[in-house]
């Protein structure tokens, strides 16, 4: 919004009268909708490739399913890509990820009419050069999305940071591999791993069919909740957690071979595990896939099994 004022007296007249007009221009603080620049919606939105939807600054009540499962959206001619998976992320769709769904523009309205969600419209306010507020009335719901290039992107950065979310991307992990090294221990029995959405109850399951059983006929031995926590001083090695009801908990460090094979150190026995995703689920279907929360929600959910 722009706020004009006119001050009149002396010294503006004689200024006035050495010049042939000015005036004085006052930016109100932006409401929602409002632009703080000339660039038309569209034009800022395309101006930048990705968008990284920060999910630890959204706020409202509820919240938005295609809005809470993508890392990054980006507008491109009237269509909507999203990166929802870590698997891939960075190479799928060169960068942009998958087509979700359509745009328009109108004013400072960006309408999205995603193909599983449908249609929303949201009031956008520029809140810096590269950073932008969607704004969804019906819930009083506000997402914020900073804006970047791929080429100077760190996809690598999102990756480690969601490693509990890259878990997920697969119906389960198959054992591939256990070292000659290492004492015996209860896990050289546990073939397959699941993790699951969310941080409450039972959000991993493991079995002890042999390998190589058909994924979906697999027979979950034991369940328990999992935890990712960061190693210090190693950003991309990680500690896993699995507490297994009533049996207590199982302690690995955890690295990434690729996007589908992983490696579990088991200190406790000094067995090196390796594990192969089965089943990749790509986060586009109804009622498939993770909700992203905020790294406040997640502590709080996990902090119960945290031991590091």
């Amino acid at each position: 919004m722009k706020t004009i004022r006119q001050f009149f007296g002396f010294t503006l007249l004689a200024l006035l009268l050495n010049s042939c007009y000015s005036e004085v221009i006052v930016d109100d603080p932006p409401h929602h909708g409002d632009p703080v620049n000339t660039v038309t919606l569209g034009q800022l939105l395309s101006d930048y490739e990705l968008w990284y939807v920060d999910i630890d600054r959204s706020v409202g009540n509820g919240y938005i399913p295609f809005m809470q499962k993508a890392f990054t959206m980006s507008f491109r001619n009237g269509t909507v890509y999203a990166n929802n998976n870590l698997v891939g992320i960075g190479e799928q769709g060169n960068g942009y990820g998958i087509s979700v769904g359509y745009y328009d523009t109108f004013d400072f309205i960006l309408d999205i009419s995603h193909d599983i969600d449908g249609f929303h419209s949201f009031e956008v306010t520029q809140l810096s050069g590269n950073e932008i507020e969607l704004y969804y009335a019906p819930l009083n719901l506000s997402y914020i999305l900073v804006g970047y290039q791929r080429g100077t992107f760190d996809y690598d950065k999102v990756f480690y940071d969601n490693i509990h979310y890259f878990l997920q991307e697969y119906v389960t992990w198959e054992k591939t591999f256990t070292s000659v090294y290492g004492e015996l221990n209860e896990f050289d029995n546990e073939n397959f791993v699941q993790f699951l959405p969310g941080g409450g109850e039972d959000n991993f399951r493991s079995s002890q069919d042999p390998s190589g059983t058909n994924i979906y006929e697999l027979y979950w031995d034991y369940t328990g909740i999992y935890n990712v926590d960061d190693v210090p001083g190693d950003y991309y090695l990680k500690y896993l957690t699995l507490d297994y009801d009533y049996l207590g908990n199982e302690y690995f460090e955890l690295s990434v071979n690729n996007d589908s094979t992983i490696e579990l150190f088991h200190a406790a026995s000094g067995t090196l595990y390796r594990f192969t995703g089965r089943g990749y689920i790509q986060y586009k279907t109804p009622g498939e896939g993770k909700l992203r929360e905020s790294k406040a929600t997640i502590a709080k959910q996990m902090k119960k099994i945290s031991n590091f």
